[in-house]
This record gives C-alpha cells, structure tokens and sequence, in this order.
C-alpha cells in the first residue's frame, strides 16, 4: 500500500504531512555548450516544475551555446539539489543567486 504526501505551497512556506518548511526564492543561470544534455536538462527541469517560477532561455547569436534562467521558489535543499544535478551534466555550467529575503 502506497500512502501519499499531500504537499501545499504558499509564497514563503510549503507544508509537507503538518510539518512548515521555509522556501527561498532562487535564480538558477544555466550555460549550455552541448547540446547533446539538452534532454537529461529538460528531463530534470521537469522533474522539479512544482518548484518553477518562470524560464526563459536565449540562443547566443554568435557562439553555439544557449543561456537559461530558472526562478523557483523552494527549500534550500531542492535549489541545492537541481543547481547540482544541472550542473554535473556534461556541457552545462550553473550559477544560483538567492533573494536577500525571505
């Protein structure tokens, strides 16, 4: 028998079984230089989509690599773990930025 998690998020807080966990809000900088991680990148951001704010993502005019950011709102051990995941792809780099407030 499966039991299931009831998750519930407000801005700032999220509730997992009656228990408050504190989120942040985080800026994700992905660089991709090879495009052939493309899919375990977009396979990952899916994974984590409850989290995601908003993406936006731009192809360098003159060089063969793309630029995405990620804003999400979640607990410092989520952010910490998609920013790792991304970043030990071959070709990505990462950068996370966390807002000041809470």
């Amino acid at each position: 028998m499966t039991q299931t998690t009831r998750t519930t998020r407000t801005l700032g807080t999220e509730k997992k079984a009656g228990a408050s966990v504190s989120t942040r809000t985080a800026l994700i900088g992905i660089i991709v230089e090879d495009r052939e991680s493309a899919a375990q990148m977009n396979s990952l951001l899916h994974d984590y989509s409850e989290y995601i704010i908003g993406r936006m993502g731009v192809p360098h005019p003159k060089k063969p690599i793309s630029i995405i950011s990620i804003a999400l709102e979640a607990d410092g051990n989520t952010i910490s773990a998609l920013s790792g995941k991304l970043g030990a792809l071959p070709g990505i780099s990462t950068k996370t930025i966390y807002a000041k407030t809470v």
